[in-house]
């Protein structure tokens, strides 16, 4: 009841404000200020501020909420174990890897352009050829794997 009684007054002096905000000819400031002083006065009247208040003074209610802390907690641990153990996926995973022939070929590590004809280090400046030479590569490289 005392609930109800705050949020209606909370909300005519919301409302008393937007009027005198808009007798200042504010009045987008003054629509803003009415919208933020309906909302306790509609908490009021959809049973909102009510229900808030028989959860608050419920033992019933508050017991619910620790079974739902503890059942949230509970899973978070589990969650954080699995994922420090490897979890299942992965166990599944390193079965199934085991059993199959490897996915990639043991050559596919090796560099596919070869041994590079060019020098590792050159003297000088950088010049044009330098340039289109790195391009080649990466054309090289794309093409490779298809792009």
């Amino acid at each position: 009841m005392i609930a109800e009684t705050v949020c209606s007054a909370v909300s005519a002096a919301g409302l008393g404000i937007a009027a005198v905000t808009a007798y200042r000819r504010r009045f987008l400031m003054a629509a803003r200020i009415a919208a933020y002083a309906l909302v306790p006065i509609g908490l009021v009247m959809t049973g909102a501020v009510e229900w808030a208040a028989d959860t608050a003074f419920s033992p019933t209610a508050w017991a619910g909420f620790g079974v739902l802390g503890g059942a949230w907690l509970l899973f978070v641990g589990t969650r954080a174990v699995e994922r420090r153990r490897g979890g299942r996926r992965d166990r599944k995973a390193a079965a199934a890897a085991g059993a199959r022939p490897d996915a990639v070929a043991p050559q596919a590590s090796a560099p596919s352009l070869g041994q590079s004809a060019r020098p590792a280090a050159r003297p000088g400046p950088a010049s044009r050829t330098d340039a289109a030479d790195d391009f080649s590569d990466i054309e090289a490289i794309l093409k490779k794997h298809g792009i």
